[in-house]
Order: C-alpha cells, then structure tokens, then sequence
C-alpha cells in the first residue's frame, strides 16, 4: 500500500477548505440575496398566495342640475358571496338561503359548493333580506355592500342622463360619457387563507376602503327640463306624432339648459323599452331636411356679404323657374310685392332662391360649413350624426343652388340647427355646446373642474347678428311666427315645415317635420328653443300652427322662472282679424265709485263684481298688467273706510 506524505494530505485539507468556503460563500450570498434583494418581492408573491380579496365596490358620483337637484345617485344594494370552502353545512346553508332569497334551494347548493375561492349568491338584494341573512351568522357566507343606480325623476332627462349596467358600469348618455369620472376605484375586505381557502388563524382581515366617484353638475336646469318635458308630453296627447323633440341651449356659452324627446323612457328599466327608444338620443341623432328654419342660415350669410338689404323690394308670383324646374311658394298665388324683410316675414321660398342666387354657390356652401353643418357640433354625448350636405360640387348645379337656399335637399340635426341659429343671433360666435358644467369632490363638494364656453369660430360680424335678431323678431310680430307672440317680452324666431323622404326616395304627402326655433329676449338673448314635431296628427301641419306655440309657451315659463322682466317696448304684433286676440292694458278702477263705472265703457274686459259696497277698494288684474282683449276683470267693493286699503 502506497503511503500518502504530510504535504499531500495537507494540500488536500487546504483544498476542502477553501471548496468548501467558496461554497460557504456563495450559499451566504444566495441566501442575502434572496433575503435582501428578491426579499419584498417573495413577501409580494406569498402574501398574494394567501391573500382573498372580497370586493367593495365604490360609490358611482352623483349627478345634478346647475341648479342643485339630484338627477341620478346610488341606494344601498347588499349582495350575497360564498367562501366554498369555509361553508361547514352546504345543505343546511343552502336551505336556509333559498328560504330567505325565494331561490331554488338546488340552484344555491351547486353555486356554493363549486371549487372556487369567492362565489356570488344573489347580487343587489333588498337591505331586510341582507339582515335576515347576517342574523342567521352562516359560516362561508358574507354579506358584502354594493350601490344600485337611483334616477329620483325616472324619466325626466333620460335621453341626457342614459342608464348603467348590472356592474354599474355607464352603458348610455352622460353616465357613459364621463363612466372614468364617475364610477371611482373599488376597495376590498381582505384577509388570508390556506391553499383550501380556509382562514388562516390569529390573522385579522383588511379593510381596503373604495374611492369614490366625482360628482358631476349638468348645464342643465331642472325647471328648465320639466317645462320641455310637459309641453313634449303635450304635444304628444294632442297631436299623435311620430317624434317630438324639444332643445333649450344658453346662445352665449353653448350649455344645454333643457333636451327631450318622445318616445322617452325611465333609466331604471331601460330594458323594458324598445332598444331604439333609448339607443336613439333624437335631438343629436335624427337627421332630417330642416325646412324653413334654415332660411336664417341664407338670411345671415347675405346679410353679412350685403347681396341684399332688406328694404329691397322683391315680386313673388308664387313661383320661380330654376333651370327645367320650377319651385313654388307655400302661398298659392305668392305674395306679390315685398321687401327683403318681408320675404323672411313670409317665409317665402322664391324670395330665399333669389337670395341664394344673389350670394352664390360657393359663398352660401361656405356660409353653410362656417355655421358647422356637414360635421359634429362636439356636444359631450355619444350617438352625434353630422347630417348631409350636397358637395360643394353639387351645390353649383342651379336647382340645388335654389332648394340649399330654403332649407330643402339637405339633412341636418336639431342640435346642429340650435347651435348655428345661436350662433346669428348671439354676435356671431359658434360654439361647442356641452352638458357637464363642474366636477366635484364627492366628499367636500369642492369644485375641481369648471367647464368653459368654447368658440370654435367667428362667423358673422356682431352687426350682422344685430340685424338678424331684428329680422327674426319681425318674423315672429308680423309673420309666420305670430303664434309665438308674448306679450311684454321680445322674442325673435322662424318657423319650419320639412317635408320627409319615403323608402322610394319620393317626398311623402301630409306627413311633415314641422319646427320652430325661438329666442329671447330679442336684443339680448338668453334662451334658445328648437321643438320639432314628426308628422302631428289632426291638424294643419305647419310650423307656425304646431311648434310655435309650443316653444311660446316654454319661452314664457323660462323667462318667468328666470326673472327677467317684461318690457313695454317690443315690436307691437299685427293682430289678425278673427284670429288673433289684441291685448289690452287693464286700467286702474281703484277708488271709482258704482256711479262712476255706469257711466264709463270698459269694453275691453268683461267686469265681475264682488261685493256690496259703493267704493272698488282692490281688484285682479293689478292695473297696468296687460291681458287680452275680453278678459275678466274682477273688482271688488266696498265702504269708504275700505277705499284706501
């Protein structure tokens, strides 16, 4: 046997040594690094390992009007999870949920025996049947707090607002717009378990509390809303129509003050409608040809270009040949001679060719793509058409140069319509009209955002503008806008009958858009109002007749609701014989004696008496209130001592 010397034995001893210390070494390192450098993200990878998240989901901002009230909010919704592996009795436990939940005892049984971490019972139950669950203190089984959408007016504004889904997440209008805004970021209660699911002991459960949503204030103004809302409903019992939309925009911000149409529908149920009643917002949606309403288009472009003045006189036969065709008046045998002025009185469709004619192909397209027709005005709702316009191409061909001129061969939208008209009348500036006018923190109310008017161009001069709200009050005092007429306010405005193209491509008969567009008051507009009403039934289907009346009357709720005054001065209205009634101003009768209303003549007024005195010591109206003509006019008598009273 060969003997191994000192030196090799200690060569070895040195050699395990030192493999042995580098393995120490690197066993050490491996072990700092995974400790020091991989530590947290180990601790990261465990912690998700054992961690079991039970979601709490954030409460959905609220939304409301500039004026304060709340249109859409959240109602506690308890929901109903299952921890499988936790439920000790999953008979028992099944049993005793279906009794509460009126579901089938099976159907319970294979969702809370499933191999999963969480299960979802029954979600956005009613709170006594979430206490009665608690009550029963079943193991595996938590109650976890969700909110349910709430629209406090149901159907009012429906169209704006729109609706969310079962997850509150925004499915239609405003709450889909601005979804980001409003659902915020959901929490959770969290707490650890073994690879089967069962809690951990000695670990306590986290609360992760959810972030709410910002609340969201509309342009809108409740009042403003509903006076829509009850004229359209209205409209819709007396009439019959197909549509009915009504728009009510603030001329020098662009915000929304009021939107509707009909058919309309409650956010609540949205699923019980029809799927185009609440897909199809109507007023940025519908596009159709707009009819007269779009003469003011023609009126401010050749205002501006001065190819016409309105003291020019004009002949109307009742007709006017354009190249192999000839256009007619609603008139029948026209309106003989008249100024520039009165053709837009008149609405008088040969007079508006002659002024296309006047302005030009090119400078009337121009006219027409600088009051944002042909695009999207920007409104902050989903669904926006652009409508059609002839090409600029086509609108040289002469015939198409002369229907463009009265508002026929194009299709445009009501919001398009409100948008340009405000645009004439407010100084010139076309806006970008919007719905949301702040955002706020959900907590302190503190306004974080504020929207602002946006001037996307200046399209006519402020002079211009001056003169077509001039022309247009004129229209509404002396012309086919009478029926829109209030007494001690200036209002302006034009009417339109549209007629509608069928499946063949042909006009259909006696089925028409007919539409007014009002503003007021008249040299300092506030308020403008679209309302269109789709083939009314039972009547004369014109604008004047239908619309106009049903923007007079939202005119006058809004500027009374609004406060502003009412004014002597206006252009007095030419009252038609037999049909329309003259107002009169009722006189002061207070301290006249029975001898002296013998021999007076109040002819304007049908007088009642109350009382048994000899002295009228009050009376209704208040003297100087104007009323028409053949109103009653109560007086009330008494003794002298009653007089000053």
């Amino acid at each position: 046997m060969r003997r191994v010397s000192q030196v090799t034995v200690r060569k070895r001893i040195w050699l395990s040594f030192v493999i042995g210390s580098l393995l120490f070494v690197t066993l050490i390192g491996r072990l700092g690094y995974i400790q020091l450098a991989k530590g947290q993200w180990l601790a990261e990878k465990a912690e998700d390992l054992w961690s079991r998240d039970i979601p709490v989901e954030a409460k959905r901002g609220k939304i409301f009007t500039r004026d304060g009230e709340v249109l859409a909010y959240n109602i506690s919704a308890p929901s109903v999870m299952a921890i499988p592996v936790q439920i000790k009795d999953p008979n028992y436990t099944a049993k005793e949920l279906a009794n509460i939940l009126g579901m089938s005892q099976e159907k319970i049984y294979k969702l809370i025996t499933q191999k999963e971490l969480i299960v979802r019972v029954a979600r956005k139950i009613p709170e006594e049947k979430a206490n009665e669950i608690e009550k029963l203190k079943l193991p595996g089984i938590a109650i976890t707090e969700e909110s349910k959408r709430y629209y406090p007016e149901k159907d009012l504004a429906s169209h704006i607002l729109g609706f969310v889904g079962i997850d509150n997440q925004g499915l239609a209008g405003i709450e889909v717009v601005y979804d980001e805004l409003l659902k915020g970021k959901n929490g959770a209660i969290s707490f650890y378990a073994d690879a089967k699911g069962r809690k951990m002991p000695g670990q306590s459960q986290r609360f992760i509390p959810p972030k709410n949503g910002y609340d969201l204030v509309l342009t809108i103004d409740k009042n403003i809303q509903f006076f829509i809302e009850r004229e359209l409903d209205q409209a819709v019992a007396t009439y019959s129509p197909d549509h009915a939309i009504a728009i009510a925009m603030d001329p020098n911000t662009g915000e929304i003050l009021g939107m509707a149409s009909r058919p309309n529908y409650d956010p609540s149920r949205f699923n019980q409608y029809p799927s185009e009643t609440y897909n199809r917002n109507l007023p940025i949606w519908m596009a159709y040809e707009p009819g007269s309403t779009f003469k003011i288009i023609t009126l401010a472009a050749s205002l501006e270009e001065k190819t016409i003045h309105l003291d020019d006189h004009f002949f109307d036969p009742g007709y006017i040949k354009v190249a192999d065709s000839t256009l007619h008046c609603w008139k029948d045998g026209g309106h003989g001679s008249e100024t520039f002025l009165q053709v837009v009185e008149n609405s008088c469709n040969p007079g508006f060719v002659v002024m296309g004619q006047k302005l030009g192909a090119e400078k009337l397209y121009s006219y027409i793509k600088k009051f944002g027709f042909g695009e999207k005005t920007g409104i902050d709702l989903y669904g926006e058409q652009k409508g059609i316009l002839f090409s600029k191409k086509g609108i040289l061909n002469p015939v198409n140069l002369a229907t463009t001129s009265f508002g026929q061969g194009v299709s445009v939208t009501p919001i398009q319509q409100v948008v340009a008209v405000a645009a004439a009348i407010n100084g010139g500036k076309l806006l970008t009209p919007h719905l949301l006018k702040e955002v706020r923190d959900p907590e302190t109310g503190k306004v974080l955002k504020t929207i602002q008017p946006q001037v996307k161009r200046q399209v006519i001069s402020p002079e211009t503008s001056e003169q077509v709200r001039k022309t247009l009050e004129s229209v509404v005092a002396n012309g086919t806008g009478r029926n829109a007429y209030i007494d001690g306010y200036r209002v302006g405005g034009k009417t339109g009958t549209a007629q509608k193209v069928g499946p063949n491509g042909r006009y259909l008969e006696n089925n028409h858009i007919v539409s007014f567009i009002g503003f007021a008051p008249a040299d300092k507009p506030k308020v403008v109002i679209y309302v269109a009403i789709d083939n009314p039934k039972g009547t004369v289907q014109f604008g004047g007749t239908v619309a106009a009346p049903i923007v007079k009357n939202i005119l006058d709720s809004t500027l009374q609701y609004l406060e502003v005054p009412k004014r002597k001065e206006q252009l007095e209205k030419n009252y038609r014989y037999g049909i329309d009634t003259p107002y009169v101003e009722v006189p002061n009768l207070i301290g006249k004696t029975k001898h002296d209303l013998i021999n007076s003549y109040y002819t304007g007024f049908t007088l009642e008496v109350e009382g048994t005195g000899d002295v009228v010591f009050e009376q209704i109206p208040k003297p100087g209130t104007r009323v028409k003509k053949g109103s009653i006019l109560r007086i009330y008598m008494g003794d002298n001592q009653k007089k000053g009273d």
